[in-house]
């Protein structure tokens, strides 16, 4: 990407990543190779039960430590409780804001916003990797179930 003389990209995502599975791997595979730097923003508890209707399988801080684990994660951020912290993204400072493909923003929306909050990244929607990338936490945890509940 870019020398260590020139500015490094950030390239900033942000998630619940529960239970850690491909499509999470191939989602954070593919924004690392937009840029030097991936960051990534870890759902807070709260968030998760208001956006899924359920409490976290495993909390934030597991969530982010195991994310710190993965090679391609430089740096790994806790959201607010009440959803994107434009304060937390202006100090990450990103380049390039990536979204998942199932994640329900809009880009020129999620753009403007930040655009309002003084901060200039591009919005990148990024695209299944391949059919195995649809798997869901809720379809794993429901296969679980189904094979150790009954």
């Amino acid at each position: 990407m870019s020398t260590e003389r020139e500015k490094k990209i950030r390239v900033l995502v942000g998630g619940v990543f529960d239970i850690l599975h491909v499509g999470h791997i191939h989602f954070l595979s593919q924004a690392k190779q937009l840029g030097d730097e991936l960051i990534v923003i870890v759902a807070h508890d709260e968030t998760v039960v208001k956006r899924k209707g359920r409490p976290p399988i495993n909390s934030m801080h597991e969530r982010a430590e195991v994310l710190k684990a993965l090679k391609m994660v430089d740096e790994v951020y806790i959201g607010e409780p009440d959803g994107i912290s434009f304060e937390l993204v202006k100090k990450i400072n990103p380049d390039v804001v990536a979204l998942g493909p199932d994640q329900d923003f809009k880009c020129e929306e999620l753009k403007r916003q930040l655009r309002q909050h003084g901060i200039n990244a591009e919005v990148i929607r990024i695209p299944y990797l391949y059919k195995s990338d649809v798997a869901k936490t809720s379809r794993i945890i429901k296969r679980i179930v189904e094979i150790f509940c009954e």
